[in-house]
């Protein structure tokens, strides 16, 4: 039985079309668009890729998941876990790789190496941060809310201090001065961590503008009054 899935933009079932992953190919009963994200109706990891899209105005379709019906649709990606990305016939995964990506192709990843590196350097922190999140919520939420929540302004601190030292608080902007795709990583990160614990950036006032400022942009702010995005629940349990 084919996979029940939710679209975002009507596509037609009926045809089907060749991509290609490190030099495989394999078939996906979706007429081909220039973009399409395929994820489930959570924020998870989806979120961040969403944020770069919308903010830049990059017209893509959405292939959202039924939890359901995942054992059906995980043999097709190469790591067994979602996103997965496609621009044309070309698939992509990994979302740390997918934003990447991006920001290479629309010029928000720097071409000066050091820049680069900061940028580089930033997001590997935000997924070090992800990754602890990503425990509390899957393996050990009521146990372990309150010391996450205590131990989170230190935590937290290096992308102050970070921040602050790049000249964030006059910018707006992580690295460089210019939005980067680490900027729409690390806004997801902290809007997460505020729905956990609204006081968390109270003592980081760098941190706490950059989040105002993300929260802002019109395009950013439009899309979070969306019905799509005000029912999606951050995480697959339900845990936020």
């Amino acid at each position: 039985m084919p996979c029940r899935i939710k679209l975002i933009i009507k596509v037609t079932l009926t045809q089907t079309y060749t991509y290609s992953f490190l030099g495989t190919t394999a078939t996906s009963p979706h007429k081909t668009m220039a973009y399409r994200l395929e994820y489930f109706d959570v924020r998870g990891r989806g979120e961040s890729i969403r944020y770069l899209l919308k903010d830049n105005e990059l017209v893509y379709d959405e292939v959202l998941i039924d939890f359901n019906d995942w054992p059906k649709y995980k043999p097709k990606m190469p790591y067994g876990q979602a996103p997965a990305f496609y621009s044309g016939d070309t698939m992509f995964v990994q979302s740390n790789s997918i934003l990447r990506y991006l920001g290479r192709k629309h010029d928000m990843y720097p071409s000066d190496p050091v820049t680069a590196y900061q940028v580089d350097m930033l997001n590997d922190g935000v997924e070090d941060l992800r990754n602890l999140y990503v425990k509390l919520i899957y393996q050990n939420y009521d146990a372990g809310k309150e010391e996450y929540v205590k131990a989170l302004p230190e935590r937290l601190q290096p992308f102050e201090n970070i921040l602050k030292a790049n000249g964030a608080t006059s910018s707006g902007f992580a690295v460089g001065g210019k939005v980067s795709f680490v900027d729409y990583n690390l806004y997801d990160l902290l809007d997460i961590h505020v729905l956990l614990s609204p006081t968390c950036l109270d003592t980081l006032p760098t941190l706490k503008a950059y989040h105002n400022t993300f929260n802002s942009r019109p395009r950013l702010a439009a899309y979070r009054q969306t019905e799509a995005f005000k029912k999606r629940n951050v995480n697959g349990n339900g845990k936020q």
